[in-house]
């Protein structure tokens, strides 16, 4: 109960204090100061919880075990990381964008593939993980080949849509007045379609960001070499070590966050135009 009481105490302090930082004003340090607070407040109210009504580690591990065990397994999770997310969601996140990027190029420029292709990427892109993946892992084996594969066919028709339908969102005015200085399609395409296409172009790419890691990690269940984070998490439940488990999935939040916030930060440098990256 003590642990209990003292974790409400904390979250009712940080409460108070957070909503006193949010009013005094919006700058890049109390931006930073509110969601940590928020967070660290989560951790100790999880942590006085778990303590005060004695549930079983095997349901619930405290935060604190699940640091410990972060901090001496640092090994292996850098080898499952290394499997998981550079070599299957990274390599398929690059592959298949790249691929739905000049796609969409092909269905911008072709009415037909608009009209035939966009329809069966809808579809595609509604069939779920848990079927494709096992199919994608007898075709190219249980090493991380299948897992990018994976990857690549869940961000390609996100991607692909994100673009065409950013290909598709210049001004008509502006479209008409190449079309009067007599500018070819690749000129229309370079100075006009694709700077207005961006802020479509890295919505999907922040959106496919989360895919690759999802899609990485549920394939590894379905088979894969004695590592990865799907293959760690599967593992660890079946010996009821939890706290593992957690720390696998503190990896792959923190992997898939930075991974967001990279590309936002490139979003930002290159869009620093668009209404939306105005201060």
């Amino acid at each position: 109960m003590t642990w209990i009481v003292f974790a409400l105490f904390f979250w009712i302090t940080m409460w108070i204090l957070n909503v006193r930082l949010a009013n005094a004003g919006r700058n890049r340090i109390i931006n930073l100061i509110v969601p940590a607070l928020f967070g660290i407040s989560l951790l100790v109210l999880w942590e006085g919880f778990v303590r005060g009504l004695n549930i079983s580690p095997i349901l619930l591990p405290t935060p604190s075990a699940i640091a410990i065990r972060f901090s001496t397994s640092i090994p292996i999770l850098w080898v499952d990381f290394v499997q998981t997310f550079v070599k299957g969601a990274l390599s398929g996140y690059v592959i298949g964008c790249s691929a739905a990027f000049l796609t969409a190029i092909a269905v911008d420029k072709s009415s037909f593939l608009k009209r035939g292709l966009l329809p069966v990427g809808n579809f595609v892109a509604a069939l779920p993980i848990i079927g494709m993946a096992p199919i994608l892992v007898m075709w190219f084996g249980f090493d991380w080949h299948s897992k990018s594969a994976v990857v690549v066919v869940m961000v390609f028709f996100p991607m692909l849509i994100n673009t065409v339908a950013g290909l598709s969102a210049k001004d008509t005015i502006q479209n008409d007045l190449m079309q009067t200085y007599g500018a070819s399609y690749w000129q229309s395409l370079f100075k006009l379609s694709l700077p207005a296409a961006m802020p479509f172009i890295f919505n999907g790419l922040k959106i496919c960001t989360t895919l690759a890691l999802i899609g990485a990690i549920v394939s590894e269940f379905f088979g894969s070499p004695t590592r990865g984070m799907g293959f760690r998490i599967s593992t660890e439940v079946g010996r009821l070590s939890l706290d593992m488990v957690w720390a696998e999935i503190t990896v792959a939040a923190l992997a898939g966050s930075t991974f967001y916030g990279m590309m936002a930060l490139i979003e930002k440098g290159i869009t620093f135009w668009h209404p939306s990256q105005r201060s």
